[in-house]
């Protein structure tokens, strides 16, 4: 192609850019933006958000002059943007964003996240936003449509899928050096901190309460359906729940702005909040928990045989989405587990899962079906860590259902409740590089998260790999610099 002719080609593009009449599936209206104003007249600017495929929101802030313009047009973005690694940069080995000269594509506001930031002083509004090609195509780089693509395959089948999603996380206090300190409770009469796991305990609530009741009303005003919050299996590790949703891309969504949520009122009162898999050697690792049960046309739970007197009454349409969730779940540890401490949480008798087994009521399996009626008949993927991009994991969920669905799958031998798994054979890629190397052979993903996204996505976290491995850490002078 010639200088002159893609010159031609670009500025047809943009012609297009600007005459796209497409209405996007979840696209917000001008008129949702003038009915926020005229309740918020006092906002001044506005963060643009969106995920990249660690799960990371990034984005910028726009003034008021231009908010009519992104929710009636769209503004434009770098299409590298979903791809950057964990700290922000370009991995050269892509090709994109860097020897393609970084081009432009569109984006646009997401309906119904368009809201205040409550934890800023300054009045701003927060909005999700979507990629898309000049033509309005989603746009194969987010992990959005990518989510959209897979459940489109489910909802051609008939089904539709109620989801909910459960983030395990860390509150840090401030500490002088480098190395993280968990928010411990305080011994009352004393200058000490209580030790110990402290499951469950109410006192780490009554301590935090100003915290965990600020997060609450924060995800109240952004319209975030929280539901439990408890103190978890590690000193200073909590879990929030949010309510079951009939849509898994909405249950993203909410899962994202909670974590946003948590960070920015924990930042507030001078604490940290970290949804890292394994921040802590000595304590437990922090997980992303998926409950997903799939319904047909007339409202019926299809993980449900309403006939059977068993318990669990599994249907053979459930037994299938299992065996398909084993069947793809190695493919996946990459997206599960997406970095390179991901892969510490991946350690035995820790109530993380080594390979893909399933049982009733055992929190010891990667798949577990709760305790629950039939009509709430679903399926808990206990696999990703919390650093993980849940509209990736979501995706990764719903393919494994649909290939075992659509194939037939048969599971293995569920797992008895009260069975002890004491010796769990390890099965699953539990090394960074051993699961992007699955990852990038896997004949089934690419048929669901599409080809190009599943090839750029294995080079971008390749690269972040080889870079992490790369780095000589305190260890190896403590362990070999004498010694060798």
């Amino acid at each position: 192609m010639s200088r002159a002719h893609a010159l031609r080609w670009h500025g047809e593009r943009i012609k297009r850019a600007s005459n796209m009449t497409m209405k996007l599936p979840d696209q917000a209206t001008s008129e949702e933006l003038e009915k926020f104003l005229s309740e918020h007249s006092e906002i001044k600017m506005m963060e643009i958000l969106s995920p990249d495929v660690n799960g990371i929101l990034r984005g910028k802030r726009i003034g008021k002059m231009e908010f009519a313009t992104l929710f009636k047009d769209g503004l434009k973005q770098c299409a590298s943007m979903p791809f950057v690694d964990s700290r922000g940069d370009m991995a050269l080995e892509m090709g994109i964003g860097t020897r393609d000269g970084d081009p432009d594509v569109m984006s646009y506001a997401i309906e119904n996240t368009l809201c205040a930031v409550p934890w800023l002083d300054s009045p701003i509004a927060q909005v999700f936003t979507s990629l898309c090609s000049f033509d309005g195509e989603p746009h194969f780089s987010d992990p959005r449509h990518v989510l959209r693509m897979t459940y489109e395959k489910l909802k051609e089948l008939g089904f539709s899928s109620i989801v909910a999603t459960e983030f395990e996380f860390y509150l840090l206090e401030a500490e002088d050096g480098p190395v993280p300190k968990p928010k411990l409770g305080s011994i009352p009469g004393t200058d000490l901190k209580q030790e110990g796991l402290q499951y469950s305990a109410l006192e780490d609530l009554w301590e935090n309460d100003a915290v965990l009741m600020e997060i609450h009303n924060n995800c109240k005003q952004q319209n975030i359906p929280v539901t439990t919050a408890l103190s978890e299996f590690a000193p200073g590790q909590f879990e929030i729940n949010l309510h079951h949703v009939d849509d898994p891309i909405t249950a993203c969504d909410q899962g994202v702005m909670l974590k946003r949520i948590i960070k920015g009122t924990t930042f507030k009162h001078g604490l940290g909040a970290s949804f890292m898999a394994k921040p802590f050697m000595d304590y437990a690792g922090s997980g992303l928990h998926i409950h997903t049960s799939l319904y047909d046309n007339k409202g019926e739970n299809v993980f449900a045989d309403f006939k059977s007197d068993s318990t669990p009454a599994v249907s053979s349409t459930m037994r299938h989405a299992i065996g398909g969730l084993q069947r793809t779940m190695a493919d996946a540890m990459a997206i599960f587990a997406p970095n390179a401490n991901s892969y510490r949480r991946l350690q035995p008798y820790s109530f993380v899962p080594l390979s893909p087994n399933w049982g009733y009521n055992h929190r010891g399996v990667a798949l577990r079906i709760p305790v629950c009626d039939k009509r709430n008949m679903r399926v808990e993927h206990r696999v990703a860590s919390a650093d993980a991009n849940p509209y990736l994991v979501m995706a990764c969920i719903l393919a494994g259902i649909h290939y075992g669905i659509t194939n037939k799958c048969e599971p293995t031998e569920m797992v008895a409740e009260g069975t002890m798994v004491d010796d769990q054979e390890i099965t699953l890629p539990i090394r960074w590089e051993a699961a992007l190397d699955r990852f990038k052979s896997s004949e089934i993903l690419p048929t669901y998260l599409g080809e190009e996204f599943c090839r750029i996505f294995e080079i971008a976290r390749r690269s972040e790999c080889d870079q992490f491995q790369a780095q000589i850490s305190n260890l190896d002078y403590e362990w070999y610099l004498r010694s060798v």
